[in-house]
């Protein structure tokens, strides 16, 4: 049975994945495309229907994204928000025009026409959250306005041509009632089965390995993390003994990690890995590095040049090894993608932003269509230990996108032990399964300090603790202060080296997660 597909065509909006969130939250499966993919691979996918999202430029503008009109015309319902709004409009034949008065933040919309099946069963009146300085000033033929708020046009729709748009942002959290909204829309309009279940995941994806795979020997990179653990415990449900896993000590593993992974994953899930200890090979790709983007790419190609050389010696004994498993996740996709699109590339230390175009194993990544969580569920329902689900990430560098500057084997060692200090008392406090990530960063910062009665001149360590759904926004924890008294204390008291701590309160955006 063909999955049922929502595609979500992203004209550069920062809120683009919670669409994609929204959709998946009620079992129906979503995708996040650029504008400018060529209709052609829109309709290879055969959507049950199309969202076009909201996006920083003026329809008008020059360089507006450049997105094929023929996406309206695909006859399946299409929702467009915010500027999907001004794009169907502008090329539908309507005009749109800079607002006398824009609207950014909560608004209010009174809905005209309660019979309007993308507002079914939702008050006549709606809190929503608006970002626009554009607005419709002339609604293309067969177009009728169905909500409105203060200032703007706040909704229309051509039941006739199966065209909705809202002025408003309906996935975000500043919008209450956005998520019926997109109920509405997925399920009244375009009829999906909301079947796309954990169940209905493992099950299709482990054929399709089956398929791919055959009789052929796969090599999966292990970290030990969420996403790594899960794709090997899927492709091993798959493929079995036809499956070698290798978890490679880069150098910049947390303290102890090495030798904890490899008896917490042998023992629970029963992978065959070999373990290669490679750290000195990594450790002297970094040496007098201080660029970050240097430090993930010499990272990433040392990780390909080590599962070569492991691949080379496990064909010797299995006859062939022709592929590599990566735990990719669907935000690495999004993040690290050089599709030509309006959104940024962020970052580039993902699985899938640092693979060499000659590398001679090919991939699977059975979870590049996944958010976190839900890969904790997969996880849950293929029975794997809540001990390794529940595990915060942590970033495919290691701690070397942690140690700002240098990466050298006695700041590894100081950042090992400040790191394993938050960790623990965050645990000790109750506060690790509730927190998206909490670890320690090593500044190239020294001050002066007093300890008993010596001068000392050490580094500077941050504690970072965020609050996530999906690694794709984050906001700061406010840690009670009685934690970061105890972390600070510690630190400073236990690892020689650092004497000064400080706590970052920066969200994302502006800031990242990781400090590089």
């Amino acid at each position: 049975m063909a999955t049922q597909t929502i595609v979500i065509l992203d004209f550069g909006s920062q809120y683009t994945q919670l669409i994609a969130r929204r959709i998946r939250e009620q079992n129906v499966f979503s995708v996040v495309l650029p504008c400018t993919v060529p209709l052609a691979e829109i309709k290879a996918l055969n959507p049950l229907g199309l969202i076009l999202s909201g996006g920083p430029s003026s329809v008008y503008d020059a360089d507006a994204p450049a997105a094929d009109p023929g996406i309206l015309a695909l006859g399946v319902p299409v929702l467009g928000i915010c500027y999907g709004l001004h794009f169907i409009v502008h090329h539908m034949g309507g005009k749109v025009l800079s607002a006398p008065k824009r609207e950014y933040g909560h608004a209010e919309v009174q809905i005209e026409d309660s019979t309007a099946k993308l507002f079914a069963g939702l008050p006549e009146v709606l809190q929503v959250w608006m970002s626009h300085g554009d607005e419709a000033g002339q609604l293309p033929a067969g177009f009728r306005r169905i909500a409105v708020s203060a200032n703007a046009l706040a909704a229309i729709e051509n039941v006739e041509r199966r065209i909705w748009a809202v002025q408003f942002h309906p996935e975000v959290h500043h919008t209450p009632l956005g998520s019926k909204l997109i109920k509405n829309f997925i399920f009244n309009i375009c009829g999906a089965a909301g079947d796309w279940t954990p169940a209905h995941f493992i099950e299709s994806t482990v054929n399709a390995i089956r398929d791919r795979v055959g009789k052929g020997h796969v090599i999966c990179g292990l970290s030990g993390g969420v996403d790594s653990s899960v794709a090997a415990v899927l492709v091993h449900k798959a493929i079995g003994s036809q499956l070698t896993c290798i978890f490679v000590n880069n150098g910049v593993l947390r303290k102890n990690e090495f030798a904890s992974v490899q008896k917490n994953l042998r023992e629970k899930l029963g992978l065959n890995i070999v373990a290669v200890d490679a750290s000195e090979r990594f450790l002297a790709q970094l040496a007098g590095v201080t660029d970050p983007e240097t430090k993930r790419k010499r990272i990433g190609a040392e990780f390909i040049a080590v599962f070569d050389d492991e691949a080379t010696r496990i064909a010797e004994q299995t006859g062939g090894v022709d592929w590599l498993v990566q735990g990719t996740l669907y935000p690495d996709v999004i993040e690290s993608s050089s599709v030509k699109g309006p959104s940024q590339t962020i970052k580039s230390h993902h699985n899938v932003g640092g693979l060499p175009l000659e590398m001679r194993l090919k991939l699977i990544e059975p979870l590049r269509d996944l958010f976190k969580d839900e890969v904790r569920r997969i996880g849950r329902d293929l029975g794997m230990p809540e001990d390794i689900l529940g595990r915060q990430p942590f970033p495919g560098p290691g701690l070397a996108v942690r140690i700002l500057g240098e990466v050298t084997p006695e700041r590894v060692a100081l950042l090992q032990e400040a790191d394993e200090i938050v960790v623990a008392e965050i645990k000790s406090a109750g506060l690790y399964n509730s927190i998206w990530q909490s670890f320690a960063v090593l500044l190239p910062v020294m001050s002066v300090g007093v300890m008993g009665d010596q001068r000392t001149y050490a580094y500077t360590a941050a504690v970072r603790a965020v609050h996530s759904e999906d690694g794709m926004t984050a906001d700061w924890t406010p840690l009670p202060y009685e934690v970061l008294k105890r972390i600070s204390s510690r630190i400073v008291n236990e690892v020689r080296g650092i004497n000064r701590v400080v706590y970052d309160i920066t969200s994302k955006p502006p800031g990242t997660i990781e400090w590089e």
